[in-house]
């Protein structure tokens, strides 16, 4: 089992709209991705985060069946939809995958 799991700090606004409503809306965006990418076995978005170091402003979880679940997950072109949102709303991203 693979977990990746992003962590995002957002500009304070961008597209004309705050930070918070930039995340909702990657949290609606993302969290639409299960069950539409083969291999993606669970994904959540959080952005009520209350502690962080650094400091992050939402979280993605997700778990896959495989690293070549993962590679197909990367280069889908829904995920790749999500992917040309959020890089213009966000300032930095951290990217942790590791398997169990």
């Amino acid at each position: 089992m693979i977990k990746h799991i992003v962590m995002w700090t957002l500009k304070p606004e961008a597209n004309g709209r705050s930070a918070a409503d930039n995340a909702a809306e990657m949290k609606a965006r993302l969290e639409g991705l299960n069950g539409k990418i083969p291999g993606l076995k669970h994904l959540e978005v959080g952005v009520n985060v209350f502690a962080a170091t650094p400091e992050c402003h939402a979280a993605l979880y997700s778990e896959f069946g495989s690293r070549a679940d993962l590679d197909v997950y990367v280069a889908h072109p829904l995920h790749q939809e999500c992917v040309a949102f959020i890089k213009q709303v966000v300032a930095s991203r951290s990217v942790l995958d590791y398997e169990l």
